[in-house]
């Protein structure tokens, strides 16, 4: 016999996180400006990752609906919304004899004989994933557990381990069952408490961190989350580093009237007889369809069991990705994107439609055309610079918004301003925030540059502005975060990144890195790379230290212990 429980509700009593916002401020705001923005309320702004996107924390004792209402149409910023609490969407049923009949639906053993996801990583974005079943422990990778800030990746409900097993299971080890890419690597990333509840900025810092840390692939069995701008911004934050994004579209058998969405793929459910499931949600938001009745796959305890929902039609289209991804692993995010969407099995109204997307996925169909395509677009994108108006003048902190159009997409704008670095968009509307005190009174120049993923670039024409502001003596210093390494114990060659912001602007920032009072690199802008290999010194502890200094010549520092 089956028993079935019922996913948690999706509008809890507790809806929206109390005191917390999500906020993405114009690229190129200086984080002193935001502090002051947020100083009225008492908010206080945490960066997530080495992204743009910011969490603030307000008092017990502010609204934060208040202070988002009064944020939200705030000019220098791009957006400022509520976290929402999200739930996972399935429907769990004991086990009972029955076949992986969905790998055959998809096509995915012939897909295996090219490639079974070597070489690329899945984020599995849910309440953790049990590191003991025996058919996933040799697949996992060290992920992070967003919700209690440490590396207990540990399932605290089940959800995560079922999800896991849809999409990478390993195959071909003589148990279980075979995940849709068995020999690619998962990545643990728990968002959620152990009632299966996330945030929508759990959500951001886990796809964050996700696309941080070399995941090509991230799944979010979450219902709504296509509706953040957050996790938008954090979703094209990863297409942008060559990842992609799946989501389910809900279990809620209507349409969710969310926004169509370029950032993720949501995926709704089909049968055995490739029909809609009665409770799959669908709508314009939906990219592509995939199986989700009665799948079998990994359990907390370590067995088996079949799952139904729209939560594991995602992961089967996840791994669908990764095998497309490991067939040609040269190809960028929005070409493996455009490929699942033209090998899809199209079902319902010809070509894209509410219910099923661009169609069923089909292994075997993607797989096959991503090992044969080559990157070939040669295409440079197009940019403009809107506002402000040549001419203009202008003084303190200014908008600066830009228009970018691609062939294929849009990967980053940056904004120079007298051939200076002022910052860099990821994500549209491209919206800069230029302080114009970091250059002198008088005639400057705009340009806003637009790349795509293949490298391609094109400026704008430029655009000249009267700079006129009142002479100040700049006496704030710059700051300066070491965000990589974090401390502890390191190895090999480690990523040294370091990032720095200034009251006047980025592009008089000069950075340098010592390590053990020795100098190792300098740039200038917002941020430096450096690659040290630590094989060339000695065991024991090293000190790590960042110096940023501005062109008034203000300066600070930060350092970190770490041991080899």
């Amino acid at each position: 016999m089956l028993t079935s429980f019922a996913a948690p509700p999706t509008a809890a009593p507790e809806e929206f996180a109390k005191g917390r916002l999500l906020v993405l401020p114009r690229a190129g705001l200086s984080a002193s400006d935001l502090e002051g923005m947020l100083r009225p309320h008492g908010g206080k702004a945490r960066r997530i990752g080495q992204s743009d996107l910011h969490i603030v924390d307000l008092p017990p004792n502010v609204s934060e609906k208040a202070v988002q209402a009064l944020l939200k149409h705030h000019p220098k910023l791009k957006f400022a919304e509520l976290d929402r609490r999200v739930s996972a969407a399935f429907v769990p049923n004991d086990p009972y004899l029955g076949s992986q009949w969905y790998s055959t639906k998809i096509d995915a053993p012939a897909a295996w004989d090219t490639t079974r996801g070597h070489g690329v990583t899945i984020a599995i974005l849910d309440t953790g994933v049990s590191s003991t079943h025996p058919d996933l422990a040799a697949n996992l990778v060290p992920g992070w557990n967003v919700f209690s800030n440490n590396s207990d990746t540990s399932d605290v409900h089940g959800h995560g381990t079922a999800v896991a097993g849809s999409a990478a299971a390993a195959s071909n080890n003589g148990i279980g069952v075979s995940g849709v890419a068995g020999a690619a690597k998962i990545m643990p990333i728990r968002i959620a408490d152990a009632n299966a509840y996330a945030y929508w900025s759990t959500v951001a810092q886990g796809l964050t961190w996700a696309a941080d840390h070399g995941a090509r692939v991230a799944n979010i069995s979450y219902v709504g989350v296509t509706g953040s701008a957050a996790v938008q911004s954090a979703a094209q934050y990863m297409k942008n580093k060559g990842g992609l994004v799946v989501v389910c579209a809900g279990n809620n058998g209507i349409d969710e009237n969310l926004p169509f969405s370029t950032t993720m793929i949501p995926v709704s459910a089909t049968d055995p007889s490739d029909l809609k499931t009665s409770w799959s949600s669908y709508g314009q938001f939906v990219a592509v369809s995939a199986p989700g009745l009665n799948i079998w796959t990994t359990a907390r305890s370590g067995g088996y069991e079949q799952w139904w929902g729209t939560s594991i039609a995602s992961p089967v289209t996840a791994g669908v990705v990764a095998l497309m991804m490991s067939a040609n692993p040269a190809l960028p995010a929005s070409q493996v994107e455009s490929l699942l969407y033209a090998s899809a099995v199209d079902l319902g109204a010809p070509g894209r439609d509410p219910v099923f997307g661009h169609g069923r996925v089909n292994a075997a169909a993607a797989v096959n055309a991503a090992r044969v395509a080559t990157a070939t677009d040669t295409v440079a994108p197009s940019a403009s610079i809107t506002s402000p108006g040549g001419g203009s003048t202008v003084s303190g902190v200014v908008n600066v918004d830009a228009s970018a159009t691609d062939n294929v997409g849009i990967a980053r704008v940056e904004l120079r301003a007298n051939n200076g670095l002022v910052a860099t968009d990821t994500s549209s509307p491209f919206q800069f925030a230029w302080n114009s005190a970091s250059v002198a009174n008088g005639n400057a120049t705009l340009v806003a540059t637009a790349y795509d993923a293949a490298g391609n670039s094109r400026a704008s024409s430029a655009v000249t502005v009267n700079v006129a502001n009142g002479v100040v003596a700049d006496v704030s210093p710059p700051t300066v975060a070491i965000m990589n390494p974090k401390g502890g114990t390191v190895s090999g060659t480690v990523q040294i990144s370091l990032s720095a912001s200034d009251n006047a602007g980025a592009a008089g920032i000069k950075q340098t890195l010592y390590i053990d009072g020795v100098l190792k690199a300098s740039a200038t802008g917002a941020s430096l790379a450096y690659a040290w290999n630590t094989r060339k010194v000695s065991a024991g502890s090293h000190t790590v230290t960042a110096v940023a200094k501005d062109a008034a010549g203000n300066s600070s520092s930060a350092s970190l212990q770490v041991n080899r």
